[in-house]
């Protein structure tokens, strides 16, 4: 199994704990009235990772497909900026939303390293999803795509009620 497997199924658990304790029990987010942009980035994150756990799952991208990955990769570096940026304006982060964000940039940077070598030797190689398997591990990444694409439509509601509150009244 290549190693970055093992660093996205660690980055699906952080972003997990970040979610449920951060997210839901100490900001509830989904019920704060300024929070429907930081819930629209959310949204755009967990369905990238609903995206990239699928597709990492079974298949290698070769050839012009590896340009889908690398296209994953690069908007969760741009959602990530953006939610950065919204968090700090809106809200202060309690020390544990701190470390996860930290822990899970580092993961971040460790991923996209991986990926992006096997990116490299993919891109030369003729355009096809070749399958594989990686056991348990595929079948855990495909459950953690199932999951972080449910939840990115419930953020994506929570997003909508958000701005359809806070909207001015014309």
């Amino acid at each position: 199994m290549p190693p970055y497997v093992y660093v996205l199924l660690l980055h699906g658990v952080l972003g997990f704990l970040d979610i449920i304790v951060n997210h839901e029990l100490l900001a509830k987010l989904p019920k704060r009235s300024d929070a429907a942009g930081e819930e629209a980035l959310h949204a755009a994150r967990e369905t990238i990772f609903a995206c990239l756990f699928a597709c990492l799952a079974w298949y290698e991208w070769h050839g012009a497909w590896a340009w889908w990955i690398g296209a994953l990769l690069l908007a969760e570096v741009i959602v990530s900026t953006r939610d950065v940026i919204l968090e700090g304006d809106t809200r202060i982060l309690p020390v544990s939303e701190r470390v996860l964000h930290l822990l899970l940039f580092i993961s971040l940077g460790v991923l996209i390293t991986l990926v992006g070598h096997a990116l490299l030797w993919w891109h030369g190689a003729p355009t096809a999803a070749v399958r594989v398997d990686y056991g348990w591990a595929s079948w855990v990444l495909t459950a953690m795509s199932v999951l972080s694409f449910i939840w990115a439509m419930r953020d994506g509601v929570a997003a909508g009620r958000r701005q359809k509150i806070t909207a001015p009244s014309k």
